[in-house]
């Protein structure tokens, strides 16, 4: 008798955590249930599983093996979702090409992941014709369409519907390490090239656990179940589209994938599908929100999760006013990438809606087995006491080891074995985490901390001000002050602009008044006509902020 340990046993079978065990228990539970791909196809669950296996058999055929890397240039497809389970399912790496990068940028990705077989969407040919002959690694292309009749592009070896149809639908994926990588991609990052990050089977296993978890088994806002109808409406190439198309499946949803993002094709899936949660940046769901179509499409059944810039409380008093229940998620491409989310507890319920927003704008309570925590400069960990401010440091199963082939990067990621996130924020009375910042995006005047944070959300509340940047700006005496950068809606367009300015400061005093902001953090304000975006759909503060701190620099 073993009392002090535990003897493990030749004779016993180690269940290793892989991404094919996510497909049995729907198949069991809903083998009938729809995945939907725009207004252009549809198949069941039992269908996707044989697709799965040809896709892998086609893979196969082309050359693909354990530790091959297959890049993907697609939009939101029932494609993508194939190769999300076969390529890892067969040993092989998953490379989803941020297709939103710049052409010299993508070749970097594509040749620094060492990328063998390289699947495109035709629109993306010209990307790939401009670069392709710079490839050093890829052996093979395959084309992606949605055009049966299309001709196949001169230097493509297939096309992607021609040789899975044909292909055998029984494939033996086998078991293997768990910790082998499943998938590789790229951070658009703000200075020197794209940055790799990537994800092993069971990293991925976890984080779809732990997410599907915290989202079905607590009875608040936001919950889902087997009877959602899923589309996702962030890219397929980011970041697993936050992984929740992993939890979509194991639930067995109905899944609507709405290829490229064009709000009506959007706005026509919600009412036709019926499609009851999504996740997005939140310029799509202004985007949606603003269509003309908008108005005539019922939301109230819509779940919505924010991440990947600060919730606005004036989006989420819009959105939540068409009825949808809208909160805010966070994470990022390096924790694979939730970690928050933004649920109202239970007894929060009862509150009414205009106290609910600001705790469904908070970034959020952090999620089973993410161990979230704030570091002083000298690394001692704070409190969470709703006064004490760090950086956000994390521990989890899933994320990420560091950056692929960056061994001095990821060190500096690792630094002390905590995850550096790189963002400022507290925790507050109720145990939510709130951001004010990104460390390198905080306004630093006259030895001060200004949230940009802060001011954009400010900002927003405008009524005539449909997006904000806040950014700080060379200053002669303070060193840095405070600057806002705004887009008009279109009712506040063609106004006499110093009129409009000095509207948006007034709204800003009463955050004074009230004491929310200090007067010397009154932004000034610039004007313009549209702000610009990163690969993933954030406002680009780099770009912005080169522009004008150039220009303050020039008036000193």
């Amino acid at each position: 008798m073993v009392r002090d340990g535990f003897i493990k046993g030749d004779y016993a079978y180690e269940y290793p955590l892989l991404i094919k065990h996510l497909l049995k228990t729907p198949l069991s539970l809903f083998p009938d249930r729809e995945i939907v791909y725009r207004d252009l196809s549809r198949y069941t669950y039992r269908d996707f599983e044989k697709r799965v296996h040809k896709t892998a058999n086609a893979l196969k055929e082309l050359g693909v093996k354990p530790g091959t890397v297959v890049g993907v240039m697609d939009w939101d497809s029932t494609r993508y979702l194939e190769l999300y389970f076969a390529v890892p399912m067969m040993g092989a790496i998953l490379h989803t090409v941020n297709i939103r990068l710049a052409p010299k940028q993508i070749l970097y990705t594509i040749n620094h992941a060492e990328d063998d077989i390289l699947l495109v969407n035709r629109d993306f040919l010209p990307i790939v014709d401009a670069i392709g002959g710079h490839f050093e690694t890829v052996k093979k292309r395959v084309f992606l369409t949605d055009d049966p009749n299309a001709d196949l592009p001169d230097g493509f070896e297939a096309e992607y519907e021609q040789v899975v149809g044909k292909a055998d639908a029984t494939f033996d994926f086998p078991d293997f390490d768990e910790n082998t990588i499943a998938t590789l991609f790229y951070t658009s990052g703000t200075t020197g090239n794209p940055k790799g990050v990537f994800f092993s089977h069971r990293q991925l296993v976890l984080h779809t656990l732990g997410v599907l978890t915290f989202l079905t088994a607590y009875e608040t806002n936001g919950k889902i179940s087997s009877d959602d109808v899923y589309m996702p409406l962030t890219p397929m190439f980011h970041v697993h589209a936050w992984g929740i198309p992993y939890v979509s499946t194991v639930l067995g949803v109905k899944q609507v994938y709405p290829g490229r993002y064009e709000p009506a094709m959007i706005l026509s899936l919600i009412r036709n599908e019926g499609v009851t949660f999504s996740h997005c940046v939140p310029t799509i769901l202004q985007m949606v929100l603003t269509h003309p179509e908008a108005e005539k499409v019922d939301l109230s059944k819509w779940k919505v999760v924010i991440g990947g810039a600060a919730l606005p409380k004036s989006l989420c008093r819009m959105g939540v006013n068409r009825g949808i229940d809208v909160y805010a998620g966070y994470g990022m491409s390096e924790t694979c990438p939730v970690l928050t989310l933004a649920r109202l507890k239970p007894s929060m319920l009862q509150y009414p809606m205009e106290k609910q927003i600001p705790i469904r704008c908070r970034t959020g309570l952090p999620i089973i087995f993410a161990d979230v925590e704030l570091m002083d400069p000298e690394g001692k960990l704070l409190p969470h006491d709703g006064k004490s401010v760090g950086e956000v440091v994390v521990r989890s199963p899933w994320l990420t080891a560091g950056y692929f082939k960056e061994e001095e990067k990821s060190k500096e990621l690792w630094m002390g074995k905590w995850l550096h996130t790189g963002d400022v924020a507290y925790f507050d009375e109720e145990g939510y985490l709130q951001i004010t910042d990104r460390i390198k995006d905080v306004i630093k005047s006259g030895g001060e901390w200004v949230s940009s944070l802060l001011l954009e959300d400010i900002l927003t509340g405008f009524e005539g001000v449909s997006e904000a940047m806040a950014i700080g700006v060379p200053d002669e005496k303070w060193g840095e002050k405070p600057l806002g950068v705004v887009v008009l809606k279109a009712s506040y367009k063609g106004r006499d602009e110093e009129e409009v300015k000095r509207e948006i400061k007034e709204h800003v005093m009463k955050f004074v008044e009230d004491g929310t902001l200090l007067k010397w953090a009154v932004p000034e304000i610039e004007i313009v006509d549209s702000l610009p975006k990163t690969s993933t759909g954030k406002l680009d503060k780099k770009v912005v902020r080169e522009q004008y701190r150039a220009k303050y620099a020039t008036n000193e």
